[in-house]
């Protein structure tokens, strides 16, 4: 742990696969995880950095334990749901090494956009699910994450990240180019594609769409476990999700937390006016011709 500790006292370098960013570690491993096999009933949860992932991994796991809050406490998130793009350095093992090692049927987490998913899980038919979030909120987030999060490149100030933001110099690149590659791939693969804001706004009708995509039955005691689990109290508070368990040399989360707020709306204490007129002309031209929509408040 001690060699790791030094390792991690300097960022990582980043490289690029196909022109997006990503940790030198995972392009260094890259034809592995291109190569990656996919099962048939390998279920994967995708999603932009800071779109609610572990938020979604928690429901999922709920659904799939029926509700026994004990047995999601079996292992952290990061354990029970592997990080398929994720290459740490040693002795940690890569995600992909925990994935291939864990019986079937597997849930697996990636942050790849559609082009670099490997081309097994198409050619299985797996069911994804995609969890997509307003780009302004998301800003503000991974700035954050990529404060506290040692194993990511260095964010700089706000007005320097907002820039490499918007030109998609980020670990996983583009949220304009993921979330629409995403959006056009749903209707012709097994894809349920669903929104953090709709989570906010009403968990317990997402969590019933969620359910019916994996073919589970939730009973009214059952879907109310569930929620109560899932709340972003409770989660906040669950070492087991909140990443609590990872040393503060990995995640330093006396910078900030990993579970800072959730909340829909928050760019509004982070951008300028010039800012926010700057991002909504890059937006409007970013996203002309999808009919991909966002709510960046509730």
């Amino acid at each position: 742990m001690e060699s790791l500790r030094l390792t991690m006292q300097t960022r990582p370098e980043h490289a690029e696969v196909e022109g997006i960013p990503l940790a030198k570690t995972t392009c260094d491993m890259w034809d592995q995880i291109w190569r990656f096999k996919a099962r048939p009933d390998d279920l994967l949860i995708c999603t932009y950095p800071k779109a609610g992932t572990t938020w979604v991994q928690e429901i999922v796991d709920m659904i799939q334990q029926h509700g026994d809050v004990e047995k999601c406490r079996r292992a952290p998130c990061y354990t029970r749901v592997p990080f398929i793009d994720l290459a740490p350095p040693k002795p940690l093992p890569s995600g992909l090494e925990e994935a291939e090692a864990m019986p079937s049927p597997r849930t697996l987490k990636s942050h790849l956009p559609i082009q670099l998913i490997p081309p097994s899980f198409r050619d299985q038919n797996c069911k994804v699910i995609y969890v997509a979030r307003n780009a302004k909120d998301i800003m503000v987030s991974y700035y954050y994450f990529q404060k506290m999060n040692k194993g990511l490149m260095e964010p700089g100030s706000w007005s320097e990240y907002f820039d490499a933001f918007q030109n998609g110099k980020v670990p996983w690149g583009s949220w304009y180019d993921h979330v629409k590659g995403w959006w056009d791939a749903k209707d012709s693969q097994r894809i349920l594609y669903i929104f953090y804001e709709d989570l906010k706004e009403d968990l317990r009708g997402e969590i019933l769409k969620l359910a019916q995509f994996m073919e589970q039955e939730l009973s009214e005691e059952l879907l109310e476990k569930v929620i109560q689990h899932t709340t972003f109290q409770a989660m906040k508070e669950n070492p087991m999700v909140n990443y609590t368990t990872l040393p503060s040399f990995i995640f330093d989360q006396s910078v900030s937390p990993f579970m800072r707020k959730g909340a829909v709306g928050d760019w509004k204490n982070h951008f300028t006016v010039a800012q926010n007129e700057s991002f909504d002309r890059e937006y409007e031209k970013r996203m002309s011709g999808t009919s991909l929509r966002f709510r960046t408040e509730l």
